[in-house]
């Protein structure tokens, strides 16, 4: 029997028969083609140049009709970079040149591609590093007469199978949204990444980091995923996997029982009305959300809207997506504007510069240096604003003179539409993420600037303990009970408090429910969260007593260690 072991991502328990997706690169060998071989190899690489387009054109035709626009489009880019010169043209020259073999040829070019992609400055486009290296390892694949499974292949009979990959993006995992997978792992990732905030989206087990899933796992081997302990199966006997059915079956049930909490109030022990509300990726996640029953949605991530296609959504697709979420949901809807950047994988683009992307250009900081790619979503979200309970979050905001020019620009684009005659909320709310330890740190400051603050714990815990939260070496110090995090979120909420503004919580640390009774007590009313969390910490608020939980969160801020408050934690959770 094999176990492997990551980080559980998913919850619940899944069995089924492994869909290995090709990952990582391929072996490219490298020898010398005699004058009069170059013809035949130009022709045997224009000939898998030929084959990856027609196996991608026959994944295009089999998308569901119902599927999201952005599924298509991002076949449509790859198909576009399938006529790029470096990687259509230039390896024949090389060919004929260096007389070298068609793999080594484009191995050569499609390696220099990608590092002037890892030179650029912000993920809009180093995102496109990805994409190559996919485009590239299908036309490897073809040349060397490789045969996997691949991404493109979820497009039919996924339903019950166990998706194994090298690596999924945030893309691959909203295309994955689409299917009935079982669940999945991937050799790499930590469970901050976004593929691992995604993965629980789709409320199935998911495992991340196991270094090896692909190269152990056969194509369609019976397969056991954990999600909740993190472990990956093979090779299991019959006794074992009847004793994990077992196991499936009994957190099949207690998932049945957390349903009856669905039109129940979130009101603890002693009377404290909390709101729950959802976070999302796309319009059509509103209809899973709304099975939880959320107070509405907390956070729209609006940057999948821009994935998985060429270029970026204009301002018409942009308003009318927002509309389908505001027409739906009754409560607010928090729409946060463009977080491009660090992991999140989007096509565009523009320059060279630092080599970390998540200290680099990303987020309100690319928006405020691209108004052309800025305005059109403000002006969007404005418009949908007249259409249901809309309000507007700026993320990663740092220092008020950043926070000046988006409100100048708001202004502006505000007068634009009075010019205009287009209806919009004058009075539409406007918040901040503080996600950055000086934001945290200057709360008060931000607190007395907008109308409401939201903690995003995933990268405030990422900035202030110096974890990238993607690099699986280092995320087994990702700590949201480290002193520093527990400190920076209690100023926050203090900082709403005296600005009697409201502060939500729209991290992965809001859905935690290991957390909820030590959020009560820190005095957080409003949590956002993956809607396959809802339930759960729901359930947690109803058997919280919130002055007890308040006695245990003042001694949290007093403890010197993690370990310290971890057990501390425990204790307030068995209160």
């Amino acid at each position: 029997m094999l176990v492997l072991h990551g980080a559980g991502v998913g919850k619940g328990i899944a069995i089924g028969k492994a869909f290995v997706l090709s990952g990582g690169t391929v072996t490219v060998p490298e020898y010398s083609i005699p004058e009069s071989g170059q013809k035949q190899e130009v022709e045997r690489f224009r000939n898998a140049l030929d084959e990856a387009r027609g196996q991608l054109e026959d994944i295009a035709a089999n998308i569901p009709k119902d599927a999201p626009t952005e599924s298509a489009s991002f076949i449509e880019a790859y198909l576009l970079m399938l006529k790029d010169p470096l990687i259509a043209d230039q390896p024949i020259d090389t060919i004929r040149t260096r007389k070298v073999n068609a793999e080594w040829a484009l191995q050569i070019h499609s390696a220099g591609l990608i590092k002037a992609f890892d030179a650029m400055e912000d993920e809009y486009l180093r995102s496109k590093r990805t994409d190559v290296e996919h485009i590239v390892n299908r036309i490897q694949s073809n040349l060397l007469n490789i045969r996997h499974e691949t991404l493109g292949h979820i497009t039919s009979h996924m339903e019950g199978k166990v998706v194994i990959a090298h690596d999924l993006s945030p893309a691959d995992a909203v295309l994955l949204k689409n299917h009935s997978v079982a669940a999945f792992a991937i050799d790499l990732g930590g469970p901050i990444s976004h593929t691992a905030i995604l993965a629980r989206s789709l409320n199935i087990p998911a495992v991340v980091g196991l270094h090896g899933a692909t190269r152990y796992i056969a194509h369609k081997e019976t397969v056991v995923v954990d999600g909740k302990r993190g472990v990956l199966m093979a090779g299991t006997d019959k006794l074992t996997l009847e004793a994990f059915e077992e196991r499936r079956r009994y957190v099949e049930a207690k998932q049945l029982e957390l349903q009856a909490l669905v039109h129940k109030p979130a009101v603890t022990k002693d009377g404290v009305a909390v709101t729950l509300q959802a976070n999302i990726e796309l319009p059509e996640d509103i209809g899973s959300a709304a099975k939880v029953n959320p107070q509405g949605v907390g956070l729209y991530r609006t940057e999948y809207l821009f994935m998985n296609r060429p270029q970026p959504p204009r301002e018409t697709e942009q308003y009318t997506a927002y509309c389908r979420v505001a027409k739906r949901m009754k409560n607010p809807v928090t729409i946060r504007t463009l977080d491009l950047g660090a992991d999140k994988q989007v096509d565009g683009g523009r320059r060279e510069g630092p080599t970390n992307p998540a200290l680099g250009l990303r987020a309100v900081r690319l928006c405020l240096k691209e108004p052309a790619l800025f305005t059109p979503q403000l002006r969007a979200i404005f418009r949908a604003s007249a259409q249901g309970p809309v309000k507007m979050m700026i993320p990663m905001v740092s220092n008020l003179d950043e926070l000046s020019q988006v409100m100048d620009l708001i202004e502006e684009v505000k007068s634009e539409l009075r010019r205009e005659g287009k209806q919009f909320n004058e009075n539409l709310p406007i918040g901040g993420m503080i996600e950055v330890p000086a934001a945290a740190v200057c709360a008060d400051l931000f607190a007395s600037r907008l109308d409401f603050l939201s903690i995003g714990t995933n990268d405030l815990i990422q900035y202030t303990l110096a974890i990238d939260r993607v690099d699986d070496e280092v995320n087994y110090l990702y700590d949201p009970l480290h002193p520093s995090i527990l400190r920076l979120v209690k100023t926050t909420i203090d900082a709403g408090k005296h600005a009697k503004i409201p502060v939500t919580m729209c991290g992965e640390m809001a859905g935690d429910p290991r957390f909820t009774k030590l959020l009560l007590g820190f005095g957080l009313r409003i949590f956002s969260m993956d809607p396959a969390a809802l339930l759960e910490v729901k359930k947690k608020i109803l058997d919280t007593n919130v002055g007890i939980a308040e006695k245990f969160a003042a001694k949290a801020l007093d403890c010197k260690g993690s370990q310290e408050l971890r057990d501390l934690v425990t204790a307030l959770d068995q209160t």
